[in-house]
């Protein structure tokens, strides 16, 4: 019985096309795996640069909290290590609890107004003609880019007692009592002006980046709207408002960031005054930490503020999440 098999080819083989990898055999994977490490090799820089100037000062940061530290301890050079006794004494007191209570209303305040503010304006740039666009752009981008010390100290010349732009103002408009008034001498007031600065500052970073979603949206889609018989309104909803919504999460994100670490303008205006009953958590603790020289004291209150910061975020991001999960 004769068993057939498989003819061999006939002609030459080629040997580059049957061997793995070519003629030269298989190629090393060494090459390959080298190029796996190339993205976190460009990573490294700002990877070092984000601990060397945020990771080290906040383990510094926390180190001090666990100190008592005052200003002969500080000259001598004396660690005196103490536990958990300043985060006990912060945390026992009344002052932590209301001023972290009013720098979240003052938080929450600031950024509703911002955004609601920022979103109009922001809007109303889309529908503008090109150099009305271009003007009130460029005044946006001064506003934003004005340091933050300059324009407190332009705010605390306007709102001035004596000379300022505004008592003038209103005084020639008929309000009389308030040519000599003092902003700064009451709590709301001073509230006031700090909230004007800040959303004065903030808007323009908003009302920029809503301009700019806003300028993603195919314009196919209003005009598929409007040939259902979709108004203004209707077309705001179901086509503007689902292309925006992320840009205000994030949007909303970053300024509760911003405003919550508003320090500059707070102390600047009236230094947390009058009687302390304008400090938010920052001002709170600078003036506990280098104002009474309670340096760990002011390092557990600046620890703390960091955590109920991060909560806070946690939560929104919580919020945003969930809401697109439900859209999904």
């Amino acid at each position: 019985m004769t068993v057939q098999t498989e003819r061999p080819p006939s002609g030459p083989v080629d040997v580059a096309k049957t061997t793995p990898g070519g003629p030269r055999g298989p190629r090393p994977a060494t090459g390959k795996r080298a190029g796996t490490f190339v993205p976190y090799l460009l990573l490294l820089p700002a990877c070092a640069a984000t601990v060397l100037l945020l990771g080290w000062p906040l383990l510094k940061d926390v180190l001090l909290s666990f100190q008592n530290l005052n200003m002969a301890q500080l000259i001598q050079h004396v660690t005196e290590w103490n536990g958990v006794e300043n985060y006990k004494q912060v945390l026992t007191g009344e002052d932590f609890w209301r001023v972290t209570l009013r720098s979240i209303l003052f938080t929450a305040v600031n950024v509703v107004l911002i955004m609601v503010a920022g979103t109009l304006i922001g809007l109303l740039l889309a529908r503008l003609g090109k150099r009305m666009r271009l003007t009130l752009m460029m005044g946006l981008v001064l506003a934003w880019a004005m340091p933050v010390v300059a324009a407190s100290t332009v705010y605390q010349w306007l709102f001035a007692q004596r000379f300022g732009v505004v008592n003038w103002v209103l005084d020639k408009l008929g309000w009389h009592s308030m040519a000599d008034y003092s902003w700064t001498s009451s709590q709301m007031s001073t509230f006031f002006v700090v909230t004007l600065l800040i959303v004065w500052m903030s808007i323009p970073f908003v009302a920029i980046n809503l301009y700019a979603a806003t300028t993603t949206i195919p314009s196919e889609l209003y005009e598929a709207a409007s040939l259902d018989g979709a108004g203004v309104w209707k077309s705001f909803t179901t086509v503007t408002m689902p292309f925006l919504r992320p840009f205000l999460y994030a949007t909303t994100f970053l300024e509760v960031i911003w405003v919550f670490k508003a320090f500059v303008q707070v102390f600047t205006i009236n230094g947390g005054g009058p009687d302390r009953l304008t400090e938010i958590l920052p001002v709170y603790a600078y003036i506990e930490g280098v104002g009474n020289q309670h340096y760990g004291m002011g390092a557990a209150i600046a620890v703390l503020t960091i955590l109920i910061l991060l909560g806070l975020t946690a939560y929104y991001l919580r919020i945003v999440l969930k809401q697109e999960e439900d859209e999904l």
